[in-house]
């Protein structure tokens, strides 16, 4: 594996990434982490309550992307928690509040700080790329304390679709005046790294699941377990 992180060559010249473009819901951001915190109310579902919540989240934003409707990734969120609370009835309402406002202070995965500060060290940009609303993703920066690691936050709600809609990635395209295959794109979620290597970006696929491969025409040029993949390795 060659390494990520922007390099130089023999001139001194940088000849990695201009950029490096994040998904933030599973790859900054732990979704899982809002249950997490009420695991006590929910009950011994708790761990199928989030998988669920998540599932629903990110098909409502296909659902209605492919309709040509369009409703915020808070609404959606809200209706995907509806969902779960409908599904799993023992679940008492009232954790719907705390539920809601535990997902604006999601934790961020342990090793993003020091991935994200590396990275700028480079010289190459640092942004984020997600289906998230604006005031979503300021809270969720600013929970995690990293707002002064990233350059700029990209939302589809600009768009009004969701990705992995062409034009989603457009977005930083369309901004940095960046060729895509300067542009590293990092994502947790199999689907959006297809989306992303179809439009063209350099991709890596942050698997922290271990979950199987699929979508194999637009594979990932690199897989890690987590974002410390994208460091330099030491000798």
């Amino acid at each position: 594996m060659t390494d990520a992180i922007a390099s130089q060559d023999e001139e001194g010249l940088n000849t990695g990434p201009a950029a490096y473009v994040f998904d933030a819901y599973g790859t900054l951001f732990d979704v899982h982490a809002a249950v997490r915190r009420h695991a006590d109310a929910i009950g011994p579902d708790a761990a199928a309550f989030s998988d669920l919540w998540r599932v629903k989240q990110l098909e409502y934003t296909w659902v209605t992307s492919l309709m040509g409707q369009y409703r915020d990734f808070q609404a959606l969120t809200e209706d995907a928690l509806d969902f779960c609370l409908a599904r799993y009835p023992a679940v008492k309402p009232a954790v719907r509040a705390d539920l809601l406002e535990a997902y604006k202070r999601l934790d961020c995965f342990a090793e993003v700080p020091s991935v994200l500060g590396a990275l700028r060290e480079t010289g190459a940009k640092i942004a984020i790329l997600s289906n998230g609303t604006p005031r979503m993703l300021d809270e969720a920066v600013d929970a995690a304390g990293i707002g002064h690691l990233i350059d700029d936050i990209f939302s589809v709600d600009a768009l009004k679709i969701y990705k992995t809609a062409p034009s989603a990635y457009a977005l930083v395209t369309s901004t940095y005046r960046i060729a895509t295959p300067d542009i590293a794109f990092q994502s947790s979620n199999r689907w959006d790294i297809a989306g992303a290597k179809a439009f063209g970006f350099r991709c890596h696929w942050i698997n922290r699941s271990g979950a199987p491969d699929e979508y194999a025409e637009f594979a990932p040029d690199e897989i890690f377990p987590s974002l410390d993949g994208l460091l330099p390795k030491r000798a």
